[in-house]
């Protein structure tokens, strides 16, 4: 059923070709038709991550898109219309997405269709202004979490705590007991991590030595585990202070990707959603305060502005404003 306010067209930003930001541009589109498992989102904001610029590059193209596609990976809104068979969610609710497959089209759009199982309600206290840029690095960083299997109590070192992905998965860990160091960049960093709830603040473009001796000094039998958001040399001295057994876990995309070390368990992860996952990450984010940390919101017609901003350094996402 649908809210009956449902128009035949939509803007939507799209492209015809693969290339650089300049590809995606504004443009009228049939708004997309539902299968019985399906519901259509009205799309109030809509997350930009470097998975949408690899789509717009033609490297990394959802199965089954084709020309004019929209990209758009994640979004929050509020559903338009439900399929027959969709029980999770009604027509008003406040929602929020992660679609990996989107035959359909993505979410740089004012509608968009996506199968009921990937989408959940939002939870109160996150503004939906912001939730769009949520659910990727969200359920990334429970499965990247997942893939660490600490304990309560034990010490995990997130590096790269003030990106996307990492100040999601900073709070996400302080929520199952873990104890968290966090290494951020730059003082812009170390502020958002502290306030966040960082057990152990640490500036990754400040002094190494020091980085390492305090990291040392916090858990000197060792971390438990480390979840790297970036590769490289820092990472390599940083994993110096895992303990025998412990678990090295990034996220697929990481260059350089993360070697073998003795001794350590190194596990690349991707993020999964459905319904366990959604309704457990749901039960993480009600349980406190969630702050999604977003640097800069895009009004859809500068989504090629939004695309070029992401070629910069930034704490927290980016976002696009749609409704």
């Amino acid at each position: 059923m649908a809210d009956g306010d449902v128009p035949e067209r939509m803007q939507a930003a799209a492209l015809d070709e693969f290339g650089g930001p300049e590809v995606i541009t504004l443009r009228i589109l049939p708004v997309p038709q539902i299968a019985d498992d399906e519901v259509l989102i009205k799309v109030w904001s809509a997350g930009v991550g470097v998975w949408d610029a690899l789509e717009r590059e033609g490297k990394l193209v959802p199965e089954g898109s084709s020309f004019p596609i929209v990209p758009g990976a994640e979004a929050a809104g509020s559903i338009a219309a439900a399929g027959a068979k969709v029980t999770n969610v009604a027509v008003g609710d406040v929602v929020y997405v992660y679609g990996y497959t989107r035959p359909k089209g993505g979410f740089y759009a004012e509608y968009a269709a996506t199968k009921a199982q990937y989408v959940a309600k939002l939870p109160a206290g996150v503004p939906v202004e912001h939730a769009g840029a949520m659910p990727t690095d969200a359920l990334t960083a429970l499965t990247g979490l997942d893939a660490l299997g600490l304990a309560t109590a034990e010490w995990v070192l997130i590096f790269g705590a003030s990106g996307g992905q990492g100040h999601l998965a900073l709070q996400l860990a302080k929520r199952q007991g873990l104890n968290v160091i966090a290494v951020a960049s730059g003082a812009e960093g170390v502020a958002l991590v502290t306030r966040l709830g960082a057990d152990v603040a640490l500036d990754g473009r400040g002094d190494l030595a020091q980085v390492l001796a305090r990291i040392r000094e916090v858990a000197p039998d060792g971390v438990g585990g480390l979840l790297a958001m970036a590769g490289g040399r820092t990472l390599d001295q940083l994993a110096e202070t895992l303990r025998d057994g412990g678990v090295l876990a990034y996220p697929h995309g990481v260059q350089p990707e993360p070697g073998e070390r003795p001794s350590v368990t190194v596990r690349a992860y991707d993020g999964e959603t459905g319904p366990r996952q959604l309704q457990r990450l749901n039960e993480l984010i009600e349980a406190g305060p969630f702050q999604v940390h977003v640097a800069e919101s895009f009004p859809l017609g500068k989504v090629a502005e939004a695309h070029r901003r992401l070629q910069t350094s930034f704490t927290g996402r980016l976002v696009l404003t749609v409704a």
